[in-house]
């Protein structure tokens, strides 16, 4: 009878460790989504770039300068110099024409490109990037797709508020499934806890195996929902190594944490509530 009992224990602790692991995996997926989702939004700020046109008569020398002056500013994250040569080497292969042939002259100027620092990629901040560049003498024409910046910095609020309505919604609906679980796990042993109960054993000391044991199960459900979440995050790479700069060891990290801690916590405070709604339950509710 023995060997039964634990044989049903060790596969109920198996079946409740598998059923949480499926919460907890969508559970970190959200978290993931969350997180990359800053990521993303850096990523895209970092790479919107915008022009800087330049006077014909600069010497390359006072280019170099001024281009040394823009990267040494806070707010810029890197510069790219564009040659008049290179500028036209570009408009060729865009165009498939060579503009000298028909106007005589290279009509493309000297330009540096500049890509901001995230913090900064916004139309205030750029709107005043553009007034602090525009003093130099020799800068012709600031350029920037401030279109896109609107429309990047709008669909990313979006975006936040989204998944952080779905994190919230998603904890929520966790928290009632995971419970039921445990709640079951413990209702098959109600009578044993009466029991313990009618031969003196205080709650706490009725408590205790019941919390550990599903906080193992916590354990459990922790590390196989954050290995699948490993396993994915390692493909999404793999398949598009570009994604690097978005799937950081630091996002995973944080998203392997919330999972691991979240499944002892959850399980735990799960586990607490249930044993003592049965420590408190009359013996005739008890067949209910």
């Amino acid at each position: 009878m023995s060997k039964k009992s634990d044989i049903f224990k060790g596969v109920q602790f198996v079946t409740s460790s598998i059923s949480i692991m499926f919460v907890l995996l969508l559970l970190g997926m959200v978290t993931f989504f969350v997180l990359a989702a800053n990521n993303l939004s850096v990523y895209v700020r970092e790479n919107i770039a915008f022009s800087i046109e330049l006077d014909d008569g600069m010497k390359e020398s006072e280019i170099l300068r001024f281009q040394k002056q823009l990267n040494a500013a806070p707010y810029i994250r890197h510069t790219t110099y564009i040659s008049k040569a290179n500028a036209l080497k570009e408009q060729t292969e865009a165009m498939g024409t060579d503009p000298t042939e028909f106007l005589g002259y290279n009509p493309f100027p000297a330009s540096i490109e500049v890509r901001l620092d995230a913090a900064y990629a916004n139309v205030d901040s750029v709107a005043w990037i553009k007034k602090e560049i525009m003093r130099h003498k020799q800068v012709v024409e600031v350029s920037y797709p401030q279109d896109l910046l609107d429309s990047v910095n709008r669909n990313i609020r979006k975006l936040s508020l989204l998944l952080l309505g779905v994190a919230a919604l998603l904890t929520l609906v966790s928290f009632v499934l995971i419970n039921n679980t445990i709640r079951l796990t413990i209702y098959s042993q109600r009578f044993l806890i009466h029991t313990m109960k009618l031969v003196g054993a205080s709650w706490s000391f009725i408590r205790r195996p019941f919390i550990i044991r599903n906080m193992w199960v916590g354990v459990l459900a922790g590390v196989l929902a954050d290995t699948v979440l490993i396993s994915m995050a390692g493909m999404l790479v793999h398949y598009e190594p570009e994604l690097v700069a978005v799937v950081t060891p630091q996002v995973m990290l944080m998203v392997l944490a919330v999972v691991f801690l979240f499944g002892i916590l959850i399980t735990s405070f799960c586990a607490w509530i249930s044993i003592n709604k049965y420590l408190s339950m009359k013996v005739s509710n008890l067949y209910k």
